[in-house]
């Protein structure tokens, strides 16, 4: 007991170490032989592939799931989860903006005037209240932010929310956690 205890104790500079020092040849052979490194380059660029492979496979997986530990660092924190559960379990304009471009572009291929007319005006009013919808959202979020987080950083939450929103809510990742009504 008492050599253990010693043991976690600092040691004196000045006090012997307790075993001879080794001979230089010895600690480079002690060095080389930790270094688990292929001797093959293609080997060692097959092992690295594989490693980035399985990086990447755990973090496609947490994206899904929604498993806090494999998120990419851009997902992941208190605050990050609470801003997608926040927009998640709202209905916005925004997240219709892509299907509305698609049915706009559509429309304003045909030859008729009238409807690409009317196609160009309801895509500038849709894209009216898409801004609308984001400001709302924004200051919304950035309120709840400041109240529920009110010590930690909260910089570019806002932006990935928004960001966020943007995207069809079966198409987002992380998958939606929440429900449409649910409150986080």
């Amino acid at each position: 007991m008492a050599v253990e205890d010693d043991k976690n104790l600092p040691r004196d500079p000045q006090a012997p170490k307790g075993r001879p020092t080794p001979k230089r040849s010895e600690a480079e052979a002690n060095r080389k032989t930790r270094v688990t490194v292929p001797k093959d380059r293609k080997e060692a660029n097959r092992q690295a592939r594989d490693r980035m492979r399985t990086e990447r496979d755990k973090q496609r997986q947490a994206l899904l799931d929604g498993d806090e530990r494999y998120l990419p660092v851009r997902d992941k924190g208190q605050v990050r989860r609470f801003t997608r559960d926040f927009i998640d379990s709202r209905w916005s304009a925004a997240e219709f903006f892509l299907p509305y471009a698609v049915v706009v572009l559509v429309l304003s291929i045909v030859r008729v005037p009238v409807l690409q007319l009317a196609s160009t005006l309801l895509f500038m009013l849709f894209f009216v209240v898409v801004v609308l919808d984001f400001v709302r959202l924004g200051l919304t979020l950035r309120k709840s932010l400041a109240e529920r987080f009110p010590n930690e950083n909260t910089r570019g939450a806002v932006a990935y929310g928004l960001m966020r929103t943007l995207q069809m809510r079966r198409l987002r990742l992380p998958k939606p956690q929440v429900k449409r009504g649910e409150r986080p």
